[in-house]
């Protein structure tokens, strides 16, 4: 379990976080019609019926029944939302409760949870559960998101004071890369976190050698020469598994693009199409993608340790403990990240120079997931948490990568934090940045 100190939410402000999470689940699906959210069978997305429930059915098994012993709300729950128990195909034929009847059961599991976080002297394993729940809520709200981008439906729509949809000044490219110096560099999660993820545990040495990461992101002006030069088709540039997949979905361009009829090329960005803007980093690409672009620019994925070490050092001191942040360890701020579905949208890659890391690398939290080339395995003297299903199934399957994007919650980030997923997945809102060889 994660380890507890001042730095964690109260009470109150955890009520404040369930009350926002569930707002937002609520939110990304209430302009959509009966049929949206039961759409049809897709390998890489949830009916959005069932994965609301599930929502809520999470945070009633550990926020609920396994700290507050409480008795299930419905009997059939876990029939109906254990994702682990029940395959992917099959929740499009379960007997799942009506909208207004699912939407009823996320309201009481909200409300009993609050109920227990007012109540006098809340334990610290029910807050802890209770944060976690939230960040699982979040993960899927971020789900939900791209689950609407891949099937077409108009951006979501939001009301609060949170998000601010403007475009922050400033902007454009970010050439050029931050030189590293080597060293005996501390990966992971220290200790003293008031809250990690099990694939966060613990810190530990690895040497790093000096390396040149790029300032920023690679951007869809960039990525567009790529593929101009007909790397989609030039076998010299992809992996033996990235061809494969490559020519299994006839590949040719990233999966949100067309060509326009005057030869430019267009983006859809949910369910409008847009010319492409240059400077806006290329995303839903995936990680063989983003491996044949780098091959094709005679660069390289960073690792996770380099990329970590480019977003946490302190490149005047290294024995410096690192940063929890690329700025510091004041917590993610419009004016530093973007994130929070702060535009409905990336934003140019050479915005928020107040969020630079020490190196001056640029949007290392947040706009978009960037791929690195380190596949997802346990730190050494792994600690499994009390949701064992979280991160141990997965290992040696996935990719990792780092950063968060324009929808992620800032509550969720810090330079540590591995998200992971299969190479094919172009779903998801990554990029990439790149390494020189």
């Amino acid at each position: 379990m994660a380890q507890f100190n001042n730095t964690n939410p109260t009470a109150k402000e955890l009520i404040e976080w369930v009350i926002d999470a569930r707002q937002r689940t609520f939110d990304l699906i209430a302009d959509l019609n009966d049929k949206q959210i039961m759409s049809p069978y897709l390998s890489i997305v949830n009916p959005l019926l069932w994965e609301i429930g599930h929502v809520a059915w999470f945070q009633e098994k550990w926020a609920l029944r396994e700290s507050c012993r409480h008795k299930p709300i419905r009997e059939d729950a876990d029939k109906l939302w254990d994702s682990i128990a029940i395959a992917h195909q099959t929740r499009w034929h379960l007997p799942l409760p009506s909208r207004d009847q699912t939407i009823n059961y996320l309201r009481q599991v909200r409300d009993r949870v609050i109920e227990q976080l007012e109540g006098e002297n809340p334990s610290s394993e029910l807050c802890y559960f209770v944060r976690y729940t939230v960040h699982h809520e979040d993960m899927h709200n971020e789900a939900f998101t791209y689950t609407r981008q891949t099937l077409a439906y108009s951006p979501p729509q939001f009301l609060g004071p949170d998000v601010c949809h403007q475009i922050p000044d400033g902007g454009g490219p970010l050439p050029g890369d931050a030189m590293i110096p080597g060293r005996t560099f501390t990966l992971g999660a220290t200790l003293d976190q008031p809250f990690v993820f099990d694939n966060e545990k613990w810190a530990h040495s690895v040497e790093v050698h000096p390396f040149s990461i790029a300032l920023a992101t690679v951007t869809q002006a960039e990525f567009m020469a790529f593929v101009e030069e007909d790397g989609y088709h030039r076998r010299e540039f992809w992996s033996q598994e990235g061809w494969e997949w490559r020519e299994m979905e006839n590949a040719v361009h990233p999966v949100y693009w067309r060509k326009n009829g005057n030869g430019s090329w267009l983006r859809r960005h949910f369910d409008q199409w847009y010319s492409l803007e240059p400077h806006l980093p290329i995303i839903h690409v995936n990680w063989y993608e983003a491996n044949a672009y780098c091959r094709w620019a005679k660069r390289r994925l960073p690792t996770e340790a380099e990329w970590e070490i480019a977003a946490s050092a302190d490149p005047v001191d290294l024995d410096q403990p690192k940063r929890l942040f690329p700025w510091g360890s004041e917590s993610p701020h419009f004016s530093r990240a973007h994130t929070d579905w702060q535009t409905m949208g990336c934003i140019d890659v050479g915005a928020f120079p107040n969020g630079d890391s020490a190196f001056g690398c640029r949007q290392m939290i947040g706009n978009v997931w960037e791929w690195t080339s380190s596949m997802f395995l346990p730190y050494p003297g792994f600690e499994i948490d009390s949701y064992k299903e979280y991160s141990e199934p997965w290992f040696e399957t996935r990719k990792v990568l780092r950063g968060g994007c324009w929808v992620t919650r800032s509550r969720m980030l810090r330079n540590t934090w591995r998200n992971f997923y299969t190479p094919e997945r172009r779903d998801v809102l990554a990029g990439f940045r790149t390494c020189a060889l």
